[in-house]
């Protein structure tokens, strides 16, 4: 009778065992690895962009707004800037456009404010920054293709950009106060690679704070998260960017942004009266199923889109969304679009 054979199942398993823990081991150094060059990544874009602010120059001074001597109830504007996607270049648009056209922003708000002033006061505005302030270059394959310059470029456009309109506001309302929500479109690398606070829109915001910085009419709140919660007075709305709604296939996804509205609205999130999305690059109003309040889904200052062209089959005209609030009943009075299509 042949000598039985010996019994490797345990010197097997050890070897599995001492073979996954190499593994582990192996990977665990790699993970470190890339997020030590991820954290420089992120690292040399803070410390670029806020050196590269002296080329900006130093800021003017402006005048304080007239004072408004009524006793009267006022009402608050708001104002949501998403979606500028500067750098962006399609046939009618890039940096230089979407800078003219932000600084018509800055300008027809004045105006618009002055024409509710004859009925009633308006001291204060909220600017609900909202995401995408610029294009980036490394969101989609193929990007750096259909940019007119590199990250610091875009940034530094949206920058200046976003200076000169805070100080046009600050000229205007006798206290601006400023909301802060990243996109997708400023995420540094591809998607999972850093975490969502590392964001050039946060870097632009605070870049755009600190140049601001003297004009004590000019509050900034911080960062809440995925969404925030905007105050005025009685008035709450709900600050997102718009990428949290998935369902899209082609079409801007009124039913996903209704479904998504409705179940945050449940107690998901703080209680709120609105909506305030970007993202979507279409002015659309939705109602919310509360019955209290809308969803505001904000144009892009954008034109000429060939992949919404092309792939959902739309194109949008190019704007921003300004709002006047009644503070104490704690609702919208008041709803326009500015138009920007005649910037060009």
């Amino acid at each position: 009778m042949p000598p039985p054979e010996p019994d490797l199942r345990e010197f097997e398993a050890l070897t599995e065992n001492g073979e996954l823990r190499r593994q582990i081991t192996d990977l665990q150094v790699r993970l470190r690895s890339a997020k030590a060059k991820t954290a420089e990544l992120v690292e040399a874009v803070r410390e670029g962009a806020k050196d590269a602010a002296v080329v900006l120059g130093n800021p003017p001074t402006i005048a304080k707004p007239k004072a408004d001597r009524r006793k009267r109830d006022g009402e608050v504007a708001l104002l949501h800037l998403s979606d500028w996607q500067v750098g962006k270049v399609t046939q009618s648009f890039n940096s230089e456009v979407a800078a003219r056209r932000i600084d018509a922003v800055a300008a027809k708000v004045a105006r618009l404010t002055e024409i509710e002033r004859a009925d009633h006061p308006v001291r204060e505005i909220h600017v609900l920054w909202g995401g995408d302030m610029q294009e980036g270059v490394t969101v989609f394959p193929g990007q750096a293709f259909e940019v007119d310059g590199s990250l610091f470029a875009q940034m530094f456009v949206a920058v200046g950009a976003g200076e000169r309109l805070l100080r046009t506001l600050a000229a205007t309302f006798d206290r601006v106060v400023c909301w802060q929500e990243p996109g997708n479109h400023g995420r540094i690398g591809r998607r999972g690679d850093t975490p969502r606070e590392d964001n050039v829109d946060l870097l632009v915001y605070d870049l755009i704070r600190e140049r601001t910085v003297q004009l004590e009419r000019v509050v900034w709140e911080p960062p809440q998260g995925w969404h925030s919660i905007v105050a005025i007075g009685n008035y709450r709305a709900l600050l997102v960017h718009g990428d949290e709604v998935k369902s899209f296939g082609g079409q801007t996804p009124a039913f996903g942004i209704t479904k998504k509205v409705n179940a945050w609205a449940t107690g998901v999130v703080a209680p709120f009266d609105d909506c305030y999305m970007g993202h979507w690059h279409q002015p659309l109003v939705l109602p919310i199923a509360h019955g209290r309040g809308r969803t505001f889904v904000n144009p892009s200052i954008e034109s000429d889109n060939v992949y919404a062209q092309e792939f959902v089959g739309a194109s949008g005209s190019p704007g921003q969304r300004l709002n006047f609030i009644d503070p104490v009943r704690g609702r919208v009075t008041t709803e326009r679009v500015i138009w920007l299509d005649d910037v060009t």
